[in-house]
């Protein structure tokens, strides 16, 4: 009997090849990572996010800002002439969920860290073609209204701990101190304005 006709007679057989062939793969393309530092260490000036960055982070996600902007820049010439240095693993070890996204309605924001202003970002937030004229981004007006859930924060910076990052006890107890009356708005322009500095300056 042929592995073809057994595997497609016998349930047991199928569920064997299936196991085995999903096992080889894992093999070939996730066991390496973990010897591979290079994509797992941080590189020379990353930093985890604070607090607001964090807040920031989550509201980026939650908006679902990902689905138009990327945060990866490939390594061709077009990409670094406009947005810098291409993207590399040690700029995303605290992304968690990471952000590198794969459609690009607006542009990439991998560089975009003080780029502009706060007061752009805040404009650009609150009404896109304020500054952008053809901007078809929407605009988030409530983003200036919500106040930062400092207690969902608190507990996504115990998570991404529990995950590695490395925060210390004093950092989780003086974020609900360094949330306390900021805006989402705030939180999502201080998430922006970290985005790629460590490599902000190399080409």
């Amino acid at each position: 009997m042929k592995l073809q006709q057994l595997a497609e007679e016998k349930v047991g057989a199928l569920i064997l090849f299936t196991f085995l062939v999903i096992s080889v793969g894992l093999l070939i393309e996730v066991v390496p990572l973990f010897f591979t530092k290079s994509v797992t260490e941080p590189i020379k000036g990353i930093k985890p996010y604070n607090a607001l960055q964090v807040a920031g982070r989550d509201i980026y996600v939650r908006e679902g800002c990902y689905n138009c902007h990327s945060q990866m820049i490939r390594p061709f010439r077009a990409e670094t002439e406009r947005y810098g240095h291409y993207s590399v693993g040690g700029e995303s070890v605290y992304d968690r969920p990471f952000q590198w996204g794969s459609k690009r309605t607006g542009p990439d924001l991998a560089r975009v860290g003080g780029r502009y202003s706060d007061e752009w970002h805040r404009i650009h937030l609150l009404n896109p073609r304020d500054v952008v004229p053809e901007s078809n981004m929407p605009a988030f007006p409530w983003l200036a209204r919500n106040k930062v859930d400092i207690e969902a924060t608190v507990g996504n910076m115990k998570a991404l701990r529990a995950v590695g990052t490395p925060y210390s006890d004093e950092e989780i107890e003086k974020a609900p101190q360094e949330l306390a009356n900021k805006s989402e708005l705030d939180a999502v322009i201080a998430y922006l304005q970290g985005l790629g500095l460590a490599l902000k300056n190399v080409r």
